[in-house]
């Protein structure tokens, strides 16, 4: 093995960039590269860690032997080391050992821009190239018009892991899931599915929300040009991909991020700013350049090398506030004397920004939990610049509603409504997520109440209600079939429950609430504006029952919902409707095949009398614990 060979990949123009914190390709220059040079292939190496005063690459070449391989560092006080070893291939272990000036501190760390980790517990980075040939050329010419804020988003959430495993409770590969994921995510018909962290991850329990690899999908599932033909195979379906990425915090894992080069390099100094206490990790210095660059750097990879087509941003409010999670005392206001973390919002109006400016064909999607104004709204507004935001406030209202026995919610239908007061202040997505069926809460159908008919039917009414509110759509795995199990990252779902009738009856409403949604314009040309939505009437208490309409550019396309929380089924009710003409039943929750008791509302005749303030009605039958919709 040849020794260290001056080389560079840096420009001077690059490393002025990258000190102003607007270079956002550093994986083209940064970490591993195989290269040639004067004849010779090897490998190159990059690493920052400015306050080393020697980084040397160890691995499987030289026996983890620190000294034989030095990088030099760079004269121009940017704090990177680099240099060529000859010989070097795809495939060889690597880190870096690297003394500090800093009390001659010794950290051994694995590479930042690494495409390619060992499988943990194991934590060597590998020199690798991801050479894939990628076949969705036509999904990636028309997803601008795909995932576009007026069409159909309808997305499925899926932890790789947990998803489906062996019959001996093993992973399914990448190469496996290409296969059984995407045929069903197809045959459910959701328009998009969003992977929980796939960057590499230590610890199994954290469900990839602690990274230690930002540039390397997990090796759990097997190589990245694996993971590149999953997202092919779910383009060629027509199915988007949206990813979670998760800038908000770090573990301090040993080979991670954490006090890289015997300084705080990636985390802010002052632990009141730089140590989450909730997730007992580390938070990125959004104010230094060079960390900003490194972050919006690796969600531009993601887009640029794996063709993702959309970013979940992580815990976006522990970001936007520097009292989040903490005492008095445990934190210090900024310069105006307030709780918002400045820095970490100029972050994040930059990364949306540098996204859309670089691909304006995808989304990014804030998970942000309070009351912060213009998450979702263009940056020249004032806003952060997110196209979408998690609509967490509906889905906690909504679910203490769904729990409430049905006698009792006469008394609390404003919970249900309130939602509607401010559903246009933001972009929103309506997410049942993860998160709502773990530690305790139980599964989504058994947290309805009621006897096993009723739990079924309740579930059926809230995803009903779910895809005709006003937003887009977002159901963690397994909700879909009703599993009675909380979600448990350590094994399979309970896919032996769709052989059962109420199970089944679920899993073939969603499949036609997603082809309903994606049929019917009213249901997303206008899902982010107060025209797209009408109320008929919110105020029938007594009865449990609401209605409105969806609407689209166009009138004829205008669809009436109504809804009966309760199991007492309403005869003769009355319904006012706008216009003139027929009226049609296009879907009904209580139909047999879903699991209901199937009274439906055949022919139905439109009166000339006026009710609800509109010009018309007609008089239907809305079954127990249902929800319909009408054209």
């Amino acid at each position: 093995m040849g020794k260290v060979v001056p080389h560079s990949l840096f420009s001077e123009f690059d490393i002025d960039l990258f000190k102003a914190g607007k270079h956002f390709r550093l994986y083209e220059k940064l970490g591993s590269h195989i290269v040639e040079v004067d004849g010779v292939k090897g490998t190159y190496f990059a690493v920052w860690a400015p306050t080393a005063k020697s980084v040397s690459v160890i691995g499987d070449f030289n026996y983890w032997i620190e000294g034989d391989h030095k990088l030099n560092v760079r004269w121009d006080a940017s704090g990177i080391w680099e240099g060529f070893i000859p010989g070097i291939d795809k495939g060889t272990l690597y880190k870096y050992k690297i003394h500090s000036n800093n009390w001659d501190v010794q950290t051994e760390k694995n590479d930042p821009f690494a495409k390619y980790c060992e499988h943990p517990p194991k934590t060597a980075s590998i020199v690798w190239d991801a050479e894939y040939d990628w076949k969705d050329k036509e999904w990636m010419g028309y997803r601008a018009d795909k995932n576009g804020l007026d069409k159909p988003y309808s997305v499925y959430e899926v932890h790789l892991g947990s998803w489906k495993r062996k019959a001996d409770n093993t992973f399914l590969s990448y190469i496996e899931l290409a296969e059984d994921l995407v045929k069903y995510v197809k045959e459910m018909g959701f328009t998009h599915v969003e992977f929980m962290p796939i960057m590499e991850y230590p610890y199994d329990p954290s469900w990839g929300y602690q990274l230690t690899g930002y540039f390397a999908p997990t090796s759990r599932f097997g190589k990245p040009e694996d993971f590149k033909l999953l997202v092919d195979k779910l383009h060629q379906n027509d199915i988007g991909v949206i990813l979670d990425w998760v800038p908000s915090h770090f573990p301090e894992d040993a080979h991670g991020l954490g006090f890289f080069d015997g300084s705080h390099l990636y985390e802010h100094p002052d632990r009141r700013r730089g140590y989450h206490p909730d997730w007992k990790s580390l938070i990125f210095n959004y104010g230094r350049n060079e960390v900003r660059a490194f972050l919006i750097s690796n969600a531009i990879f993601w887009l640029d090398k794996y063709h993702v087509d959309g970013l979940r941003v992580d815990a976006v409010a522990s970001m936007l506030y520097l009292d989040y999670s903490r005492e008095e005392g445990e934190w210090e206001p900024n310069i105006y004397g307030n709780n918002e973390n400045l820095e970490a919002i100029s972050f994040l109006r930059e990364f949306n920004d540098t996204v859309y400016s670089n691909f304006p064909g995808v989304q990014t999607i804030a998970e942000e939990s309070t009351a912060f104004t213009g998450v979702s709204r263009p940056i020249k507004y004032g806003g952060l610049g997110f196209g979408m935001k998690w609509m967490m406030g509906w889905m906690h209202d909504t679910l203490e509603y769904f729990q409430k026995e049905p006698i009792y919610r006469k008394h609390h239908q404003n919970d249900l409504t309130f939602s509607m007061t401010y559903a246009f202040t933001e972009n929103f997505m309506l997410p049942f997520s993860h998160d709502e069926v773990v530690y305790g809460k139980q599964s989504l159908v058994y947290r309805m109440p009621g006897d096993e008919w009723q739990r079924f039917a309740n579930l059926r009414l809230l995803f009903g209600y779910m895809f005709t509110h006003p937003g887009t759509n977002l159901i963690f795995m397994g909700g879909e079939f009703g599993q009675t199990s909380e979600w448990n990252f350590q094994q399979s779902l309970e896919w032996h429950l769709t052989q059962y009738d109420f199970h089944s009856g679920v899993q073939e409403l969603i499949k036609d609430l997603n082809h309903i949604y994606k049929a019917y314009p009213a249901l997303y040309e206008k899902q982010f504006s107060p025209e797209g939505f009408e109320w008929i009437d919110y105020s029938d208490h007594e009865n449990s029952v609401i209605t409105y309409l969806r609407k689209g550019h166009d009138k004829k396309n205008d669809i009436l919902i109504a809804c009966n929380f309760t199991p007492v089924p309403r005869e003769n009710y009355r319904i006012g409707v706008p216009k003139s003409g027929q009226i049609k039943e296009i879907f009904n929750s209580d139909a047999k095949k879903y699991g209901g008791s199937g009274i439906q509302n055949n022919a139905i005749k439109l009166s000339t009398k006026a009710w609800n303030g509109q010009k018309k009605s007609m008089v239907v039958t809305i079954p127990p614990l249902s929800i319909l919709i009408f054209q």
